[in-house]
């Protein structure tokens, strides 16, 4: 019988619906198997199914309502088509309302921000700022956030590295919106007011180049232009036009529990585990892999076959990986909720790139106390240098 059947995953990958959303629609009552292996629980489904499968994966991108799609796939099994047809414009409507609903208040979004710019004239940046760094710290902490520049053309401001001088202290910040890395390094030489550059991508790599020896790198921004010196090398350019968003507020994260874990087997979970792939788009990039990370009581990380619930893993129980374990040494980082008790997807490109710019053995990880909020990347013995990587929804 298995023979004509396809299995969950054949089935996810021609359908364009991953397993768990297959999984999903079966326990919803909308998309069942034709067979359940009784002895493991796996799913398959009839070559008929496909057809089904395709149409469900056009709703649901399509946005319509579980209980809309139920009512759509009863009538086009029984080929009613006035139904089906009525259904499509129904919410056909309801998306045009709501676009129309959604461009209203854009507009009155970006009359607001015309009043907030209204009073402000251009004028060139005047900032100066001369200091004085240790080349390793300085090409440490640009390695520890280079990876969370953002690429999206309509957003020039995250294109490059925020160089925030305060005090004694320049930290480095970079984000695209779905991660954000932040470092900190000690300077002198800087007596003013806080400063803050954003120093285009291509330019922070041209300075991180001149970091190979243990000379002092001389930092220093006169109105627009940016230079790096160390020795009789120099690296110069413009500063991006545009401001930075206040990474202050967005690393203000509620209490979590914390796990130390090792990198490498971390890395090898993630390398060979499963993972869901999912039709959210990030610019240059066709489509994300996403990586299903939960702890359990005794402070045991897990990379999970799809986020399945116990008893329902469709052959992904023996794939889970024990990567950490709460010992003496992560005893004293954890600081929240016993037992996070929940899946938490990530994209593991992103994941393996903050993994490699932590730059230590050992990380930790820290869990919020909800699968939305961000996942941090620390190191143990820097709590200023850590990145920040925001979650993926796994309900389908």
């Amino acid at each position: 019988m298995e023979n004509e059947l396809r299995s969950i995953g054949e089935m996810a990958r021609d359908s364009g619906l991953g397993v768990s959303a297959l999984r999903f629609y079966d326990r919803a009552g909308v998309l069942g198997p034709a067979w359940v292996d009784p002895a493991s629980g796996y799913r398959w489904y009839a070559p008929e199914q496909l057809d089904e499968a395709r149409l469900l994966a056009r709703l649901r991108r399509a946005g319509m309502p579980l209980a809309d799609i139920r009512l759509v796939l009863a009538g086009w099994s029984g080929e009613d088509t006035d139904l089906v047809r009525g259904l499509l414009q129904a919410h056909l409507r309801r998306l045009e309302r709501g676009l129309a609903e959604a461009r209203g208040e854009f507009s009155t979004l970006r009359a607001l921000l015309d009043h907030r710019e209204s009073p402000m004239t251009a004028s060139p940046r005047t900032g100066t700022v001369h200091l004085s760094l240790p080349a390793p710290a300085l090409a440490a902490a640009l390695d520890a956030v280079r990876f969370a520049t953002g690429r999206d053309p309509e957003l020039p401001m995250l294109g490059g590295v925020l160089f925030d001088v305060e005090g004694d202290a320049l930290r480095v910040v970079a984000t695209d919106r779905y991660r954000l890395a932040v470092a900190r390094v000690e300077a002198v030489g800087h007596g003013g007011s806080r400063e803050q550059v954003v120093v285009p991508a291509p330019l922070v790599d041209a300075m991180r180049a001149l970091l190979g020896s243990d000379e002092p790198a001389r930092f220093a921004v006169e109105g627009d232009r940016v230079t790096l010196e160390v020795g009789e090398r120099q690296a110069s350019g413009q500063r991006l036009a545009h401001d930075f968003p206040d990474y202050r507020r967005l690393v203000q994260l509620p209490p979590g529990r914390r796990v130390v874990v090792d990198v490498a087997a971390l890395r090898e979970a993630l390398e060979n585990g499963p993972v869901r792939v999912t039709e959210e788009r990030e610019p240059g990039r066709s489509a994300r892999d996403i990586s299903v990370l939960t702890t359990v009581d005794d402070g045991t990380v897990l990379v999970c076959g799809d986020g399945a619930p116990e008893g329902d893993t469709d052959g992904n129980r023996d794939v889970s990986r024990d990567v950490s374990r709460d010992d003496d040494t992560a005893g004293d980082t954890d600081r929240g909720t016993d037992g996070v008790g929940y899946h938490v997807g990530v994209d593991r490109l992103f994941l393996l790139e903050a993994l490699a710019a932590g730059g230590r053995d050992r990380l930790v990880l820290e869990f919020g106390p909800a699968p939305t909020a961000p996942l941090a990347i620390r190191r143990a013995d820097d709590e200023a240098a850590f990145s920040l990587l925001m979650p993926v929804r796994l309900d389908d």
